[in-house]
C-alpha cells in the first residue's frame, strides 16, 4: 500500500512560522550572541546556520539524545530542548567506528552521535514545499559518517533540501541478545535502524522549517545505506514517513539480514569476547564496557547488519518485497560497472593467473570450470580485472538485476549504471597500478560535496555530476528522474529491461543487454549468483 500523504499545513501555520523566524532573527536570544546566519524553528529550539556557496548549511543538529549511559544498546530517545539560540555551524563527530577507513579525523569518534545536517537553497523559506532527499551514508554498517557527503551544491543546484545523518554502527547499532527481549527492550539487534527511523521522523515534523515538503520525502541510501533503505522500505515503523526511494550500489537480494536466532547466537559470542559472559550481569557489563573493549571483540566478530525477525523489521526485506508486503513507492535502483574492483583492489591486489584459478575453483566447487570458461584470463588484461568482472557481475550487477526485475513488476522503478572509466577513486583506496574506476562508491563524488575522492573531478566529469543531481533530484520532487535537455530515462518496467547508462561527455544513453553483458543468466542459480560475501568491498 503507497504511504498516505500526510495533509498539508494550514497558511496560517506557514504563516506563523516564518513570523517566528524573522522576530526570533531581530531579538537576541539569552545567553546567545546575535546570529547573522540563515535560521530555523525546529521542535526542539531554533538553529542557526551558514550560508555555504549558493546554498545553506545547519550542521550537526541532535535529532536524538545521546544513546550513551543508559541509552547504551536501547531505542533512540527524542532529544532535549533548547533555549535561545542553537549555533549549527559545526558538524557533529562520526558515530564510534568499528572499521575505521576514510575519516579525515580518526579521532573525531564519539558515541554521542546522533546528528544530522541539513542543506537548502539559499533563501528558501518556511513552507517553500521543496522536495527532501533524506541520506544514509554507507560502509558495512561499522563505519562511514554522514558528515561526509555534503548536499549544498546539490541544494542549490535543484532546489531540493538534503538531509545526511548519522546513526549507530557496529554492535552498538546491530547487536542482538535474547537478554533484551527479557528485559522488555523492543527490537534487539537494530538499534542503527531505529535510529534511521528516529532521524526520518525528525526530518518529516522539521521539514517545512526548513522550507521542505514533509508529504515529499526520498530515502536514499548506497551500500549498506541501500541495505538500509531495503530495511526501511519493509518496516511497519515507517509507514507514511517517505514517498520514494533510491538504491545505490545496495541490491536487496544481495544485503540480507541475519534471523533473529543467529544473531542472538552471534551477539552472545561476541559479548563474550567483549568480556560479558552470559548471565545476569551481561547488560549492565556491556552498557558500562569502555568503548575500546566493544572495538576490540568487533575484530573477530563482524558487524551483522540489522536483523530480522523483530516488530521493527519481521521480515527479510526482499523476501517482504517480492510478496508485496512492503511500502510500495517508486524506486530509482543502481551499480557502478566494475563494483567489484575496489573488494578486490583492497584484499587482491596482486593477484596471479594461478591464484586466479585456485580463488574460483575454492569459491565454486564444481561450478568453477563452467564460470572460468565464462571469465578466461584470456579476455581481461590482468587477472584483478578478469576477479573484478567476476565478482562485479555474481554481486552487484546482477542483483541489482534480480532486485529491479521484482520491483518493477510493482512500482515505477527506473534503473542506472554509473559508467565513468575515468572516475575518481576512494581517498585512501588507491594501489598503484590498478584501475579502480567504475568502482564501489565511484558514483558519489558525482552526487555530494564528497570528501573521500582522491580527485578533483574534471568539467566532462562535472557536467555529468550536474546531470546526475538534476535526476536525483527530480525522481525526488515527482518519482521521475527526466529532465529537459538530458537523455531520456525510460522505467525499466514492460517487455524490456532497460536501464541508463550514465556517461560523461554526453554519451548517457539507454542500454538493453544489462543482463547479458553481465551474464546473469550464469548467475541465476542460487548456488552460484552469492559467490563470496562483498563486505570488504562494502566501504562507503
Amino acid at each position: 500500500m503507497r504511504p498516505h500523504p500526510p495533509a498539508r499545513p494550514h497558511p496560517a501555520l506557514v504563516l506563523l512560522l516564518a513570523l517566528a523566524a524573522l522576530l526570533l532573527s531581530a531579538v537576541p536570544a539569552l545567553g546567545a550572541a546575535r546570529s547573522t546566519g540563515p535560521l530555523a524553528v525546529t521542535g526542539s529550539g531554533l538553529v542557526a546556520g551558514l550560508p555555504m556557496d549558493g546554498a545553506e548549511a545547519f550542521l550537526g543538529i541532535p535529532y536524538a539524545a545521546p544513546p550513551t549511559g543508559t541509552g547504551r544498546f536501547r531505542a533512540p530517545r527524542p532529544p532535549a530542548r533548547w533555549d535561545g539560540v542553537r549555533q549549527a555551524t559545526r558538524q557533529a563527530p562520526a558515530c564510534l567506528q568499528f572499521s575505521p577507513f576514510g575519516l579525515a579525523d580518526p579521532q573525531n569518534v564519539s558515541e554521542d552521535c546522533l546528528y544530522l545536517d541539513v542543506h537548502r537553497p539559499a533563501g528558501a523559506a518556511p513552507g517553500a514545499r521543496l522536495p527532501v532527499i533524506f541520506w544514509i551514508h554507507g560502509g558495512a554498517y561499522s563505519q562511514g559518517t554522514g558528515t561526509q557527503f555534503g548536499g549544498r551544491t546539490m541544494a542549490g543546484l535543484t532546489g531540493s533540501i538534503v538531509v545526511s545523518i548519522n546513526y549507530r554502527l557496529g554492535q552498538l547499532g546491530y547487536l542482538a541478545l535474547p537478554q533484551f527481549d527479557q528485559e522488555g527492550t523492543v527490537g534487539s539487534g537494530t538499534w542503527g535502524l531505529q535510529d534511521q527511523i528516529a532521524a526520518l521522523a525528525w526530518t518529516r515534523r522539521n521539514a517545512t522549517a526548513f522550507g521542505g515538503d514533509p508529504g515529499n520525502i526520498t530515502i536514499a541510501g548506497q551500500s549498506a545505506g541501500a541495505g538500509s533503505v531495503c530495511a526501511l522500505l519493509t518496516s511497519p515503523r515507517t509507514a507514511g514517513l517517505f514517498s520514494r526511494a533510491i538504491l545505490q550500489s545496495g541490491p536487496c537480494s544481495l544485503l540480507t539480514a541475519p534471523d533473529q536466532r543467529t544473531a542472538q547466537a552471534d551477539g552472545q559470542a561476541y559479548a563474550a569476547a567483549a568480556g560479558c559472559p552470559q548471565g545476569p550481569d551481561t547488560l549492565t557489563c556491556l552498557r558500562t564496557a569502555p568503548p575500546a573493549a566493544l572495538l576490540a571483540a568487533a575484530q573477530s566478530h563482524p558487524t551483522p547488519g540489522p536483523a530480522t525477525g523483530t516488530p521493527v523489521l519481521p521480515r527479510q526485506p526482499i523476501d517482504a518485497i517480492t510478496a508485496g508486503a512492503w511500502h510500495q513507492v517508486p524506486i530509482l535502483i543502481g551499480s557502478t560497472a566494475a563494483e567489484a574492483r575496489l573488494l578486490v583492489a583492497l584484499t587482491q591486489p596482486h593477484l596471479t593467473a594461478e591464484q586466479y584459478t585456485a580463488r574460483i575453483t575454492a569459491d565454486y566447487g564444481p561450478a568453477a570450470a563452467g564460470i572460468l570458461a565464462h571469465y578466461p584470463l584470456a579476455d581481461h588484461p590482468s587477472p584483478y580485472l578478469a576477479y573484478s568482472a567476476l565478482l562485479t557481475d555474481a554481486t552487484f550487477a546482477c542483483h541489482t538485476y534480480r532486485t529491479a526485475t521484482t520491483l518493477r513488476t510493482q512500482v515505477p522503478t527506473y534503473v542506472y549504471e554509473f559508467d565513468d572509466p575515468g572516475s575518481p577513486t576512494l581517498l585512501g583506496a588507491q594501489v598503484p597500478g590498478l584501475d579502480e574506476s567504475n568502482a564501489h562508491s565511484a558514483e558519489l563524488a558525482y552526487l555530494f560535496d564528497f570528501t573521500m575522492g582522491d580527485r578533483p573531478l574534471t568539467s566532462s566529469q562535472k557536467a555529468l555530476a550536474d546531470q546526475m543531481k538534476r535526476s536525483w533530484a527530480a525522481f525526488a520532487r515527482t518519482g521521475n528522474p527526466n529532465t529537459p535537455g538530458q537523455a531520456a530515462w525510460p522505467t525499466a518496467g514492460g517487455d524490456t529491461y532497460r536501464v541508463q547508462s550514465l556517461r560523461p561527455d554526453g554519451a548517457t544513453r539507454t542500454i538493453t543487454t544489462f543482463a547479458a553483458d553481465h551474464q546473469c543468466a550464469l548467475w541465476s542459480s542460487p548456488a552460484d549468483a552469492g559467490g563470496p560475501p562483498p563486505r570488504a568491498g562494502d566501504r562507503r
